[in-house]
């Protein structure tokens, strides 16, 4: 997939494309959804904005993002995604009009064709602009516009805070529902205090800095390798949280691997989250901590062959 993260001196083959606006944050069915109704239109293009919005204007408050920008961009690609303009969420363009933004970053910039959002969008400068407007701003300047309706799964609206609240709560498979796909963490494999090494249970460490933090606690998981000669698919058990037996740490995600030998430092994983199994625990002395991942792998490995 190409990923185009400017929208000035855009090349010809990357104008006059049908494109998806929005955050696209967890890439949910309801952003498919506007991806579908997008793909009818012309050459299909994914337009959103890193970082996102409210990052820029709440650079202070907790972590909400269910997907840095690299898995977004890998889920976008398995919908078959070619072209993606991540645009730059800057004071240039937190500053423009509804009409600025239309004109200057759809029309002029990108040359855009036809424009898809869901009907939940705002743009603009005080997000004045509403799909309403789009609609009436694309006419003016010759670009189509559609508004795909919001979907429904389980009687309710599907959004990531929706998304968002199954995950705090411990409930990955209603988070899968209405994501159409498993939650996934991804990101280079970091070095660590190497402890799971030591207890028979090597891990691959990752940073969720930056991230809406599902339940702490340990996971049944599916594991792909994205990068490096041991790329590949597997099954795994991991431990989202703060390592309590081990003082306070900042919160990271530890992965088992199942049946995997090799070293990862550096390599590219994503960790997907299939069913909670407990908080974290602190036990009284190791033995006890090694008999629980003990169990706590033989729950996984039962769970991923169901």
């Amino acid at each position: 997939m190409k990923i185009i993260k400017h929208w000035q001196g855009i090349a010809p083959e990357d104008r006059n494309m049908s494109i998806a606006m929005g955050n696209f944050d967890g890439v949910h069915i309801g952003h498919r959804s506007v991806i579908q109704a997008a793909a009818g239109h012309g050459p299909l293009a994914v337009l959103t904005f890193e970082p996102h919005p409210r990052e820029f204007f709440a650079p202070d408050a907790p972590p909400f993002r269910l997907m840095n920008a690299e898995a977004r961009a890998n889920r976008l690609a398995k919908l078959g995604v070619q072209t993606l303009y991540e645009l730059p969420f800057n004071a240039e363009m937190a500053a423009l009009t509804p009409e600025g933004f239309a004109r200057d970053v759809l029309a002029d910039g990108l040359g855009i064709s036809h424009v898809t959002v869901g009907t939940d969008f705002c743009f603009g400068k005080g997000r004045r602009g509403n799909g309403a407007d789009l609609q009436a701003l694309g006419g003016q300047l010759g670009f189509g516009v559609t508004i795909a309706p919001l979907l429904r799964a389980g009687g309710k609206e599907v959004s990531s805070t929706a998304i968002r609240n199954a995950l705090s709560e411990g409930r990955p498979r209603d988070a899968t529902t209405m994501l159409g796909h498993l939650h996934r963490i991804e990101g280079a494999v970091l070095h660590g205090e190497k402890r799971g090494r030591e207890l028979g249970f090597p891990t691959a460490n990752m940073s969720v800095a930056d991230l809406h933090l599902p339940r702490l606690g340990v996971y049944a998981v599916k594991v792909d390798i994205l990068t490096g000669p041991q790329a590949g698919s597997y099954g795994g058990a991991a431990s989202l949280g703060v390592r309590p037996m081990f003082g306070e740490n900042t919160p990271n995600l530890e992965t088992y691997i199942f049946d995997f030998k090799g070293d990862l430092y550096g390599q590219h994983l994503s960790v997907a989250l299939v069913e909670y199994l407990r908080p974290e625990l602190k036990f009284d002395g190791l033995p006890a901590l090694i008999a629980q991942m003990d169990a706590d792998c033989d729950r996984a490995r039962a769970i991923l062959a169901g």
